[in-house]
């Protein structure tokens, strides 16, 4: 039976890479498997998924405009699983459209991407996956600085220095963001050095 899935995580959790791993083992079993990813993220290559440890795959691409369930079945041979990454990029009315291809023509769905900002508050796309889901789970990582649970991403400045307000979406990867626990996200601000985005701190 098919599903919707959400698969939520901070930064550099590995959600990409989860993505490629899935696919693979689809294609192996001989089972037509799409990948999605925003047009917002051009941080590697427009039509790719890529993952920090050098993996990459060919996937379409989502803009806020398209109608991802008329866009699934117009294709020449219908999937077994539609596997969206960047899901915090989605739309309501397209979380609502990959919950119909789950539920109207039985296609299974697995989302992946983040759930809050780096100011802590909800995306879009992942507010409501958490409502339409079938399943969540979280992408486990430990935080930049010490080894509990990462469950935030804090956003820095070019200096180094964190940054607790702005706009909502500004695309970066380690350069910008670092996944941290809760009593690190809160505590940095009060470093007399900025951080040294490259290395972990003892």
């Amino acid at each position: 039976m098919a599903k919707l899935f959400f698969y939520y995580s901070t930064m550099a959790a590995g959600k990409s890479l989860e993505i490629i791993k899935v696919a693979y083992n689809y294609e192996v079993q001989g089972k037509k498997v799409i990948a999605m990813t925003s047009h917002i993220d051009d941080r590697f290559e427009k039509g790719k998924i890529w993952s920090r440890a050098g993996f990459q795959i060919d996937a379409y691409t989502f803009d806020h405009e398209l109608n991802i369930k008329e866009f699934i079945l117009q294709l020449s041979e219908k999937p077994t699983s539609v596997l969206i990454d960047e899901a915090q990029f989605l739309k309501k009315d397209q979380v609502i459209q990959l919950s119909e291809l789950v539920d109207n023509h039985n296609i299974t769905v697995m989302c992946y991407g983040l759930k809050n900002d780096s100011f802590n508050h909800l995306f879009e796309g992942s507010e409501y996956l958490l409502i339409y889901a079938d399943n969540i789970k979280e992408l486990k990582t430990e935080c930049w600085f010490c080894h509990k649970k990462a469950i935030m991403n804090l956003r820095f400045n070019e200096d180094g220095y964190p940054i607790y307000e702005g706009k909502q979406i500004e695309i970066g990867g380690n350069e910008k963001y670092l996944p941290v626990c809760r009593k690190c996200y809160k505590e940095v601000k009060f470093f007399k050095q900025p951080v040294d985005m490259s290395e972990k701190r003892d």
